[in-house]
């Protein structure tokens, strides 16, 4: 699992029984202390020693060197939660179609990392989340699974985004189990 933040999704994850072989971060956060604590790998692979998050970030050789460290750890599907940094067509090649990423709309409105801001200043009544397969293109793949949450008048950003966290976390567990049945059984995610 891939995660750059407090490690809600991934708490949740664990908590519906789905295995995870290692944690990767892309910065130290609270993710790689849970993963520690669960008895599962944590890796921090610190964006600052590829130049950081400014234009000096050197995407290719980040994701060549994380990408290497999946492939070596015998992952079999990798699931971003949160996960702060665009990777390259390295990851995509090695992991192909086994790529899963969750996102607080509904794709394809509002992708990218503003969305529930964007959804709030373009004054929808409903948005939701998202699991979809992860492409080189930002929220661009093929949807997995949906579900709806309301906007409720007064809602800010933060009130908002919770509320689509409460679905990420039971939405994003039960899809990542289903294709890791699909991968069991042959099928393609």
């Amino acid at each position: 699992m891939l995660a750059s933040g407090t490690g809600t999704v991934l708490g949740a994850v664990l908590e519906a029984g789905v295995p995870v072989t290692v944690v990767v971060a892309d910065r130290p956060c609270r993710a790689l202390e849970l993963a520690s604590g669960a008895g599962i790998e944590a890796l921090l692979v610190d964006r600052r020693v590829f130049g950081g998050f400014g234009p000096d970030f050197d995407r290719a050789r980040y994701t060549e060197v994380l990408t290497d460290a999946l492939v070596a750890r015998g992952v079999d599907l990798v699931a971003m939660a949160g996960f702060g940094t665009v990777l390259g067509e390295r990851l995509h090649d090695a992991f192909c179609g086994r790529v899963l990423n969750t996102h607080p709309s509904l794709l394809p409105a509002f992708p990218g990392w503003h969305a529930v801001a964007d959804a709030l200043a373009a004054g929808v009544t409903t948005t939701g989340c998202t699991v979809h397969l992860a492409t080189p293109e930002v929220d661009a793949g093929p949807i997995l699974a949906q579900e709806e949450v309301p906007v409720v008048e007064g809602d800010t950003e933060a009130v908002l985004h919770e509320r689509i966290k409460q679905v990420e976390r039971r939405l994003y567990p039960a899809t990542i189990l289903r294709v890791l049945d699909r991968l069991e059984s042959g099928a393609p995610a």
